[in-house]
């Protein structure tokens, strides 16, 4: 609606509405959340969830309403058809900008349920979002370097004991839970180490973790990949209205026997398990590489 306007002042007044936005929706969040520690029956915070995330649906929505006024972007979405709020996933993508959690949100609202995703605890220090994002239940994960890990042997398997506990709070309300796969952005300069051509090489344990302690919660594997045939675009130059065109392809895949076991303690299987990831994404590369080249 207003895409005429110059891009400096679209991005300008954009990012006010996602500042006023996030501000104003944090407030119930917490207090909501702090209800949950009150009241921590079984009922009662199944309820305060769903409250939780009805409120977070409105950010969501919000947002891209407000991406629809200022950006005048080509959607190519691509398989929602077979899609459901009512079934938990485990939702698989790339990464290249932050643009791209708008990205997936705006394309699966009301498709799947909300996305959670992984995040380093450092986070919970953003302003007003590392509140929304602690009263939502989004797992923060700490993260040890073996270095770290030779030095204090009794911390091995806190990281992962962590992301046990988070998954556990998902089991009595449908969720997507969200992995960027590759753990970090890609650039050409990382890309450099990486065996494809447009993605890094992906990382199984996070997801091997995830599916080992949610298998029986878990339906389908989703599949997304994100194109920018113009580019990859930062945050600014998305809420100025540069970005003209927007390729996301979702895949549904079963959670089959292969991806089944113990990853940390089974050699075997976690030869198994790497094999059908790194299959997925050379798969994926070469998607990239048809629908950039078309």
């Amino acid at each position: 609606m207003f895409s005429f306007l110059p891009s400096p002042l679209k991005g300008a007044v954009s990012f006010l509405i996602y500042l006023i936005n996030t501000i104003l929706l944090t407030v119930p969040l917490i207090l909501i959340s702090l209800l949950k520690f009150i009241l921590p029956f079984q009922p009662v915070v199944v309820i305060l969830d769903r409250i939780l995330m009805g409120i977070a649906g409105l950010w969501i929505y919000i947002n891209s309403v407000n991406t629809d006024l200022f950006c005048k972007i080509d959607w190519d979405v691509r398989g929602l058809d077979k899609l459901t709020p009512r079934q938990w996933y485990l939702v698989l993508s790339n990464h290249q900008s932050w643009v791209d959690i708008l990205v997936l949100q705006k394309t699966l609202r009301k498709k799947v349920p909300m996305l959670k995703f992984f995040l380093k605890k450092e986070l919970i220090w953003v302003p007003f979002l590392g509140l929304a994002w602690w009263a939502l239940d989004f797992p923060f994960m700490k993260r040890y370097s073996r270095e770290f890990l030779a030095k204090n042997p009794h911390m091995k398997g806190k990281d992962l004991e962590s992301t046990r506990k988070a998954c556990q709070k998902f089991r009595h309300t449908p969720v997507s839970i969200m992995n960027f796969v590759e753990g970090t952005r890609y650039t050409p300069e990382k890309a450099k180490t990486s065996a494809f051509s447009h993605l890094l090489t992906p990382k199984a344990g996070g997801i091997a973790f995830v599916l080992g302690s949610m298998d029986q919660c878990l339906n389908h594997i989703l599949d997304v990949t994100i194109v920018y045939p113009d580019g990859v675009p930062s945050f600014w130059s998305f809420i100025s209205g540069k970005t003209r065109k927007i390729i996301v392809d979702c895949q549904l895949l079963e959670i089959g026997w292969q991806i089944k076991g113990d990853y940390f303690n089974d050699p075997v299987f976690k030869a198994q398990f790497c094999e059908w990831l790194n299959q997925l994404w050379q798969e994926k590369d070469r998607k990239i590489e048809h629908l950039l080249s078309s």
